[in-house]
């Protein structure tokens, strides 16, 4: 049988699967079901293990599981309860679901209510607040609120807003069991931390606030990715050199640079140039990218990256570590980059003698939607430089316009 690691969003399910949570739910992968599992190479059955190679459960050909221990790591871990512990717990009291900072006026409305317990769905993909921030936002609500416990219930998102609804409904009510469950009046209205929101006039209280504040910095204090993605010979690891050196040069930020060829020297020694190993590289250094950014770093990037798919998961792991991700696409054509051929690379792959070449005998997805294009074709480095200074400034993450290249 082979060994398994879920996705973030699988993993979430398998804990609801495995603790009751999800009932009358019990597997995966029933008929019109948002709770589904991909097994790799068509496997029917496997043991799925967490990221650190723990085996929680075996799943079988029909997406049933049978269990083989419980999460065992991870911030508050001790509020996981499943729903008979949380029952067997807090008896008698009323079940309130929490999907963002609870504002001054939502924890008015709790106030008469007695005795509650503030259920934190902060599963992936939820909340505009990351899983960790919305458990320490609802423990201070629960401060606040004095007579309150709080449950942290990792409900994930499945990309279908009528079916999560239905899903996290059916959770909360499995939880409170025979006792009430109240819902919010305006539930994750507060959009400003510690000031009105724009559409609701909703405050935050200041300990609330100040979670929010530091889990949701300004862009210009958020950890960052800058990928830059184009072909062999386009200008990407220049323009990426000459942005790294403005960044140091300007200080005031933590700057490490993940270049192709750096990489694979270091982080990737041994990988081939096959499509598999390709993506394997491109995953690294966004895996190492990702844990930069989640530490309030700059992570500078330049490697081909020619396919879509492993870019978009090279985002996913930014934005999950809190990170903003900012794609440059360095569009210069094909023919002018085969003319520049600095490496002679173009010349040995026309030659066939390297096979699976980016733009001759392998293709080159180009992103639909940068956060900025450029051509270098005829230009100079600063004036290709400056349309990324250009999009950085107008995003707010870096302002490095005037500064001498």
């Amino acid at each position: 049988m082979i060994q398994h690691c879920p996705t973030p969003t699988e993993l979430d399910d398998l804990e609801l699967l495995l603790s009751g949570a999800y009932t009358p739910l019990t597997r995966f992968n029933e008929p019109g079901s948002v709770v589904t599992l991909d097994l790799p190479d068509g496997a029917e059955e496997a043991e799925l293990v967490d990221p650190e190679g723990l085996p929680l459960a075996r799943v079988a050909a029909d997406g049933s599981l049978e269990a083989l221990t419980h999460a065992q790591y991870g911030p508050f871990r001790r509020l996981h309860l499943t729903p008979a512990q949380t029952r067997e717990q807090h008896a008698g009291a009323t079940y309130v679901p929490v999907v963002d900072a609870l504002t001054e006026a939502d924890l008015e409305e709790l106030r008469g209510l007695g005795r509650v317990v503030l259920v934190a769905l902060m599963g992936t993909g939820t909340s505009s607040l990351s899983p960790v921030a919305l458990v320490r936002a609802t423990l201070a609500a629960a401060d606040l609120l004095g007579d309150a416990s709080v449950v942290a219930v990792p409900l994930p998102s499945h990309a279908d807003a009528d079916a999560d609804h239905a899903l996290g409904a059916q959770v909360v009510q499995t939880y409170a069991g025979d006792d009430p469950v109240h819902a919010l009046s305006d539930p994750g209205l507060a959009t400003g931390a510690g000031a009105p929101s724009s559409t609701s006039g909703a405050v935050l209280p200041a300990p609330i606030a100040a979670i929010v504040d530091a889990d949701q910095p300004e862009p210009e204090e958020q950890g960052l990715v800058l990928f830059f993605t184009g072909l062999s010979g386009s200008g990407k690891s220049t323009l990426a050199r000459a942005l790294m050196d403005l960044l140091l040069e300007q200080g005031g930020r933590t700057v490490t640079s993940l270049d192709g060829d750096v990489v694979r020297r270091h982080l990737s020694a041994g990988l081939t140039f096959s499509k598999a190993d390709r993506e394997t590289n491109i995953r690294r250094i966004g895996w190492v990218a990702a844990e930069i950014a989640r530490h309030g770093g700059v992570a500078v990037c330049s490697p081909i990256a020619p396919f879509a798919e492993t870019r978009e998961q090279v985002q996913e792991m930014v934005e999950a570590a809190g990170g903003a991700f900012f794609l440059v696409h360095v569009a210069t054509p094909l023919e002018e980059c085969e003319r520049r051929d600095r490496k002679g690379l173009y010349a040995k792959a026309r030659a066939g003698e390297i096979p699976e070449f980016t733009g001759i005998s392998s293709p080159y997805e180009e992103p639909v939607d940068p956060a900025v294009r450029v051509d270098t074709t005829g230009r100079t480095i600063e004036d290709a430089l400056d349309d990324v200074l250009v999009a950085l400034d107008e995003a707010g993450y870096l302002h490095l316009r005037g500064t001498d290249a």
